[in-house]
């Protein structure tokens, strides 16, 4: 199945996007059009479509987005002065004024362009609809960076008290991809900013997680900038250093340091490294000359040891997609 599908009529009546606009995964459509259907059940139109002021209309207080393009603001602004605004913007009223739930990028363009009014429909809906409606919308985006739809996650988790499984089941995805994201926010700020500013993917993030020290985590971002490391290398590099850190084990019955060397199979050093990637921590397996052995988890504090009870507790299948 392809990643891109065309998004359902649902989204574009709600959210007033065209077909070419935004595309999207089809866990993702599903949960829009799911979206769309619990809101026109109970939050009614309230005056159609108007001309409003653009200045009467208010910011999205929980659009995850941060930053904008100049360039593609100013390109679209061109398109509007051409074409007119094929599609308004969606509004809901709050008090005298109005506030955006949908178009900033055209509202935006349309105060560059010089436009005092722009078409807009209007929408009753609660803070909680707004929010998981700017969430969805924003998952599609591709041009959104990891950390913006991660802390989009973690204001709505923390303003509503809910649970990743709550907020997956109201949005119709897959609980490991609000998981995998929210996991990114643990590491260092100097890391979460190279990630934001594009000079690490989120691949090379993940791959850090299992370092846990942040000096560490600091240091091995840097020498993927400056070296250019791809996700794999970056992952060997990771696996190398944690084995290199770990202490010698010393076979059974002998005491003297000459006979120490490493007992450890390539199969048990594969599996660690594995499960390293799959919890986004370091991970010991320790084993005796008889078979018998352990795991440990390391977890830097409670939000981490609550995060990985999540994740150990999830059904296999979506331990597997994360």
């Amino acid at each position: 199945m392809s990643k891109d599908r065309r998004l359902g009529r649902g989204l574009a009546a709600l959210l007033g996007t065209t077909s070419d606009e935004t595309t999207g995964p089809a866990h993702v459509e599903e949960a829009t059009l799911a979206l769309t259907d619990a809101s026109s059940r109970s939050e009614a139109p309230a005056a159609g479509m108007i001309d409003l002021n653009v200045y009467e209309i208010d910011d999205n207080p929980f659009q995850p987005r941060r930053e904008f393009s100049e360039t593609e603001i100013g390109s679209l602004s061109e398109s509007l002065k051409e074409h007119d605004m094929l599609q308004p913007v969606l509004v809901r009223p709050v008090g005298e004024r109005y506030q955006l739930i949908s178009g900033e990028r055209r509202l935006r363009a349309a105060i560059r362009a010089g436009w005092s009014t722009v078409p807009a429909r209007i929408r009753e809906a609660d803070d909680r609809l707004v929010a998981e409606l700017a969430i969805v919308e924003n998952l599609q985006r591709k041009d959104l960076n990891p950390i913006e739809k991660a802390l989009s996650f973690k204001r709505y988790l923390e303003e509503h008290r809910c649970t990743q499984e709550d907020l997956a089941l109201r949005l119709k995805i897959d609980r490991s991809t609000i998981a995998n994201l929210m996991r990114l926010l643990e590491l260092p700020t100097s890391v979460l900013d190279a990630l934001q500013s594009g000079a690490i993917t989120a691949g090379h993030a993940r791959a850090l997680l299992p370092l846990g020290d942040e000096t560490e985590q600091n240091d091995f971002c840097r020498r993927i900038e400056q070296e250019g490391w791809s996700v794999r290398s970056t992952e060997q590099q990771v696996q190398d250093h944690i084995e290199a850190s770990e202490p010698s084990t010393i076979p059974f019955g002998s005491s003297s340091p000459k006979s120490r060397q490493r007992t450890k199979s390539a199969q048990i050093a594969s599996l660690e490294q594995r499960l390293r990637v799959t919890l986004g921590t370091k991970v010991e397996i320790k084993q005796t000359s008889r078979g018998k052995g352990r795991i440990i988890v390391h977890f830097g504090g409670a939000e981490e040891f609550e995060r990985l009870r999540h994740l150990l507790e999830a059904d296999p299948e979506t331990r597997a997609a994360g």
